[in-house]
């Protein structure tokens, strides 16, 4: 595998060299009421190719006047940008309808030529990277990719206004932003986990606490609860996957496949949003032949004993 390129080590700060990303179309109430007429809209992703944090934007088409604006409130909230990198043909695999306009508007020279020119102004520069380019494509790790799909499957056949859908993308962000890149430190009594948002607000994400309403009829729901519910929906579906990647990472990267004492790991159990359980292996348990496949875990709260396939190890620093 070749090394990866230098602005993917570089200690910068996050998001000065950004890659672009579209989701969608989702459809979008233009007001409250039932009769409300739908338009399409779009979702824009801005990912840091160094901390791998994510901003969601709200486009409301494909258009380069309506991604300038998209790319303006991005740069208002997360600061000046060196370089803007665009991986438009890896990550739109497929000959599919829904996706083919995507692919076609980052392809477009209209779009390349006019987005080139307004952010050289400021000093910004663009990569257009081809299709398929290798150097680039592992920047878009399964965790955030399934996140793009899980977003629209969450959102559903639910008509949501331009409101509801930026408080949605802003919770959706704020969970991925929480996502576990691997241990602060080799330390076994340290629990904790590096997550994107320590390099944007140098602790972990936050989010308002969510009631439980599995219980409640959608009919009598606020909307407000819809959305909570949606969010809950894509964490639930998003949480295993992304689990399932780090484990399938762990048993690719490492030749045994083997549990290993301290290891700071991701205890896969069902969990409130933002609110990962950890713990350090403290003890295994080795089956007749040798290998452990259970193992005690020393969390916040007390020891657990759980099976291989429910910890998924995270990488030491």
């Amino acid at each position: 595998m070749a090394a990866l390129p230098k602005y993917r080590v570089q200690q910068i700060k996050p998001f000065s060299i950004t890659g672009v990303d579209y989701a969608g179309p989702v459809l979008i109430k233009r007001s409250h009421g039932r009769s409300s007429a739908s338009m399409s809209a779009y979702i824009c992703l801005f990912v840091c190719t160094a901390t791998k944090a994510l901003h969601l934007e709200l486009s409301s088409d494909l258009s380069t006047e309506t991604f300038l604006l998209a790319f303006t409130r991005f740069v208002a909230r997360r600061g000046p940008v060196r370089e803007m990198h665009s991986d438009c043909g890896t990550n739109f695999v497929g000959a599919s309808r829904i996706l083919t306009p995507l692919k076609t508007f980052l392809h477009s020279s209209s779009f390349q030529d006019r987005a080139h020119q307004q952010l050289a102004k400021t000093g910004v520069k663009w990569f257009f990277n081809p299709p398929s380019s290798p150097h680039f494509g592992g920047l878009w790790e399964a965790g955030v990719k399934s996140a793009k799909a899980l977003i629209l499957r969450s959102v559903g056949t639910h008509r949501l206004t331009s409101e509801e859908l930026m408080t949605l993308l802003a919770q959706v962000e704020a969970t991925l932003n929480s996502r576990p890149l691997g241990a602060l430190s080799n330390d076994p009594s340290d629990l904790s986990a590096l997550t994107p948002s320590h390099f944007l607000t140098l602790e972990p994400s936050a989010n308002l606490p969510e009631p439980n309403i599995d219980s409640l009829p959608l009919s009598k729901m606020q909307r407000w609860r819809l959305i909570t519910d949606l969010h809950r929906h894509f964490w639930s579906r998003w949480k295993n996957e992304y689990l399932s990647s780090l484990q399938h990472r762990r048993k690719w990267s490492d030749n045994q496949g083997k549990l290993a004492l301290d290891d700071l790991v991701l205890i896969k159990e069902p969990t409130a949003p933002l609110h990962w359980p950890l713990g350090r292996i403290v003890k295994l348990h080795p089956g007749s032949d040798g290998v452990s496949r259970v193992a005690t875990v020393r969390t916040a709260t007390g020891l657990l004993t759980r099976p291989a396939v429910k910890l998924c190890p995270l990488p030491s620093p």
